[in-house]
């Protein structure tokens, strides 16, 4: 069995490969049981999660800690292990540090769902949130849309300049043709943010919504991520109303997200109001290519340049076997050579 690190997942990966492997992977058949965020403690949010899928190639179990009182003592938040198995004899074939994996899948995702979503002429990127997923989302982005301009917004200005250099500094950004290289800014007023951006991601630990209803212009695409608590979100009710809803996992999503489950205990919304899962976006595009006169949903993604797209996501095991499979191929390639 192979162990592979941090830099060797790193050098295997990349979003237009990472998110082309996603789009094929999700439209076919695939076991995602529920997640299972267990706590550890009644009075604090530490918890151990387990998260497993497998299709007819791979089955991959990834586990994760989440300590967030370790950010105040310089240590890591998250600590995370995939494990991958052959599908047709239960072989292990490798353990994985999960933790890149992980924003590499994550960011990844949530681009494929807004390649569905988001206009197709979106060019302003704003990303709330400064930590290491950051610049994962602004590469992730630049892969499927023509993003020109990177706005990131903070409560914490230097942390926000910090994640911008990140940004820059990066692979992917780098890799990319000069004529594609987007500007990056900082932003200190969210509201001016909101109000700059063709698609907004949120991947904050905020307690309490920072994306309001009101400020989101017609035609904007919203990406929540950070929040993974049923009494948290990232946006208020009145945007959930305002948008057509999408989700990464309907039985993760209203397992989890107050962002959907306090409207829901509001009574002003309900969970058949989703549109689709991401699962359902990529098969519905699918079925239009092969079956084009018998499709019935063609219409699953956006289908108004005025409507506001909301996609909430909290994690799907599929994302991390196909990251898996990705990193697993292309090391494999590597070492023949």
């Amino acid at each position: 069995m192979k162990t592979i690190e941090s830099p060797r997942i790193s050098q295997s990966l990349t979003m237009t490969s990472l998110i082309a492997a996603m789009r094929q992977t999700y439209a076919k058949p695939a076991s995602v049981p529920q997640r299972q965020v267990l706590p550890l403690a009644a009075d604090s949010h530490d918890a151990l999660a387990l998260l497993p899928a497998w299709n007819d190639e791979l089955i991959a179990v990834k586990t994760f800690t989440y300590f967030p009182g370790n950010g105040d003592q310089g240590k890591d938040v998250l600590a995370s292990r995939l494990l991958a198995f052959r599908r047709s004899d239960g072989a292990p074939l490798a353990s994985m540090d999960a933790k890149v994996l992980t924003y590499w899948r994550t960011a990844a995702a949530s681009a494929l769902a807004a390649d569905y979503l988001a206009r197709k002429e979106s060019k302003t990127l704003l990303i709330c949130g400064t930590g290491r997923l950051a610049p994962y989302f602004a590469w992730a982005y630049a892969a499927i849309r023509p993003i020109e301009r990177v706005i990131v917004w903070g409560r914490d200005a230097a942390k926000a300049a910090n994640a911008a250099e990140r940004i820059v500094h990066g692979d992917e950004y780098q890799r990319l043709p000069s004529e594609r290289q987007f500007s990056v800014s900082i932003v200190t007023d969210i509201e001016q943010g909101i109000q700059a951006a063709d698609i907004i991601s949120c991947v904050t630990g905020s307690l309490e919504p920072l994306i309001l209803g009101e400020q989101v212009k017609p035609g904007t695409h919203v990406d929540l991520v950070g929040n993974h608590h049923r009494q948290h979100r990232e946006c208020d009710s009145e945007l959930v109303l305002r948008s057509r809803v999408y989700v990464d996992s309907r039985i993760n999503v209203l397992a989890e997200a107050g962002e959907l489950l306090i409207p829901i205990a509001e009574q002003i919304f309900s969970p058949e109001q989703i549109v689709a899962d991401l699962p359902q976006l990529c098969g519905a595009e699918l079925s239009t290519k092969t079956s084009p006169k018998t499709s019935q949903s063609a219409d699953l993604g956006r289908t108004d340049p005025e409507s506001i797209t909301l996609y909430k996501s909290v994690g799907s095991a599929l994302a991390d076997l196909v990251a898996a499979q990705v990193v697993l191929t292309n090391l494999a390639q590597v070492e023949l050579g």
